[in-house]
């Protein structure tokens, strides 16, 4: 493997690797507003959630590289404690990257994006309306982590209100990952979608103690088809299938056989079926 140093790496260059690979990042489409009341709009990729009680978001304006300034967000927040944190669509994902151009200060880059203001409920800064979500938060602390070109700057924002539009709700009040159509940043000029094909499910063992994959049969565990994702579903049973639950099991015909056909039921979430095949191969 290539080993990397960052003291003794460019910061652009070590930048470059760290950013491709801690990624996918979501993206804080960060609407401030200065100490005169001037708009600014700006995404930020180094940004998550931290807490939900108190509901704590966290993103960050790094210094720049080139010139080790600083960015209107970080300026604003200091002089005005308050943001807008909206998420970033599909939909919005070229206004959104046009808004990180560098303008001057006092220029808006709502109206330079082509988006919409929408009033907030508790904070001066506006909305921006295209979005589907936004957090309306106050800063609590600016953590800054240097002086130097690169340096990040942790700006801690409690969140006061959510605003969801309805129509990326589910059923049941949720909000639908299918229907929210995230996007999410790479390195370089790369984004991905987080929605349609990209989505996949893996069941959080929570409610139960899976047996590991250590306690699988020999035969399984020293599989030389299955892979280590594989085994681990198949581990994240709280016992082995007995022969009654097996048997309730219906397998359609298909032409693959033994651990190729597992596999193909573990693609699909059918871990059972997946159990039925390999046992009834030992």
């Amino acid at each position: 493997m290539k080993t990397i140093d960052p003291k003794n790496t460019s910061t652009s260059l070590f930048h470059s690797y760290m950013l491709a690979a801690v990624a996918p990042r979501p993206i804080a489409l960060a609407s401030t507003i200065d100490k005169d009341g001037q708009v600014n709009l700006s995404p930020f990729s180094f940004f998550n959630a931290f807490s939900s009680n108190p509901p704590i978001l966290i993103f960050s304006p790094a210094r720049r590289v080139r010139d080790n300034s600083t960015k209107h967000t970080l300026e604003n927040v200091k002089e005005h404690p308050e943001v807008v944190i909206n998420v970033v669509t599909y939909d919005l994902v070229q206004q959104t990257s046009l808004s990180s151009t560098e303008y001057a200060r006092g220029v808006n880059e709502f109206i330079k994006a082509g988006l919409s203001e929408a009033a907030s409920s508790l904070v001066k800064p506006p909305r921006v309306a295209e979005s589907p979500v936004a957090f309306e938060c106050k800063v609590r602390e600016v953590i800054a982590l240097g002086s130097e070109g690169g340096a990040g700057n942790l700006i801690v924002c409690e969140v006061l209100m959510i605003h969801v539009s309805e129509t990326v709700l589910d059923e049941n009040g949720k909000i639908d990952p299918l229907k929210l159509n995230l996007v999410g940043r790479m390195g370089a000029d790369f984004y991905t979608k987080a929605f349609g094909e990209a989505l996949f499910e893996v069941e959080k063992p929570l409610t139960k103690l899976g047996i590991g994959i250590d306690a699988l049969p020999t035969h399984i565990k020293h599989s030389r088809t299955l892979t280590g994702n594989e085994l681990a579903q198949l581990a994240n049973v709280e016992a082995m299938p007995t022969a009654s639950q097996l048997e309730k099991v219906d397998l359609p015909t298909t032409n693959l056989r033994g651990e190729a056909l597992a596999s193909f039921y573990l693609s699909q979430n059918n871990v059972l079926a997946a159990w039925k095949v390999l046992i009834n191969n030992l």
